[in-house]
């Protein structure tokens, strides 16, 4: 893991979800997740969309900036998609699955109009940027 990444984790933890920098006031969350290859945990700091209807669902997207290619943490979750998340200073566990079609498309408009920097990683990429919803286990 980076060490931008690590100290914005730290950062998080220290402050029950708070940070500063580029994500300071943004809504931001820790996606813990275990390594498709290695089995290993891993923690993936980022910005996520609330479910207006639903209080349990949170969506992240799998931007990666606009690289051409998928995240690790979303390779991650599609081998194993029980999942922890870290929201402000409260974790729970979740069970993640991928938005398609025009509901993917709904949701990634609404983040984009919000942060347009999705927007321009849309853009940048010939790829569809996977939108997942995070759902919480009861």
């Amino acid at each position: 893991m980076s060490d931008w990444n690590t100290k914005l984790i730290e950062e998080f933890r220290t402050n029950d979800g708070k940070v500063s920098g580029q994500f300071e006031g943004a809504p931001l969350l820790l996606l813990n997740t275990i390594g498709a290859k290695s089995g290993q945990p891993r923690t993936s700091p980022m910005m996520y969309l609330a479910d207006e209807a639903d209080d349990q669902r949170v969506y992240v997207f799998a931007s990666k900036a606009g690289m051409p290619t998928n995240p690790d943490w979303y390779h991650n979750l599609k081998a194993n998609p029980d999942v922890s998340v870290e929201v402000g200073g409260e974790t729970y566990d979740a069970v993640a699955h991928e938005v398609t079609g025009d509901e993917r498309d709904r949701l990634y408009a609404i983040q984009a109009e919000r942060y347009p920097g999705f927007a321009e990683y849309e853009q940048k990429t010939d790829r569809t940027i996977p939108v997942v919803a995070l759902d919480r286990k009861s």
